[in-house]
């Protein structure tokens, strides 16, 4: 297995520079299952929607469920990600923040139980299990 970071990412869905997206295509293809850590996923989703790219709500949701169904792709946990992808679509709130809280969710130790994940971003607080502090 490897993984790649948010600029190898990058460049093997935009093309945007010939070079370094076959270079960028040929470890993605490469025949080892590729791992993209949640910051990576997170940061590409950001990039894509920020002022140079501006893609929709659209076509970000596109993006991501086209990552988790590549067989060669392995995310920390699909559950995750799939879970975050769904609260993205359902409400206004950023992936990133919808990947917060369900990564928090999930990741609360045996035995504890989350109260809230406290934020001060109006849209983030749109996700069950968030509240202001």
């Amino acid at each position: 297995m490897i993984a790649i970071d948010t600029n190898v990412l990058l460049r093997y869905l935009l093309k945007d520079d010939e070079a370094q997206a076959e270079r960028a295509r040929s470890v993605i293809e490469c025949g080892e299952r590729v791992l993209i850590t949640d910051v990576v996923l997170a940061e590409t989703v950001w990039t894509l929607a920020g002022r140079r790219y501006r893609a929709s709500r659209t076509d970000l949701i596109d993006l991501v469920n086209k990552l988790l169904q590549d067989a060669n792709l392995c995310f920390e946990d699909d559950e995750v990600v799939w879970s975050a992808l769904q609260a993205f679509r359902r409400t206004e709130a950023d992936f990133a923040d919808a990947l917060i809280v369900c990564k928090a969710r999930k990741t609360v130790p045996a035995g504890d139980e989350l109260s809230a994940v406290y934020t001060f971003d109006d849209t983030a607080l749109q996700l069950p299990g968030t509240a202001e502090p």
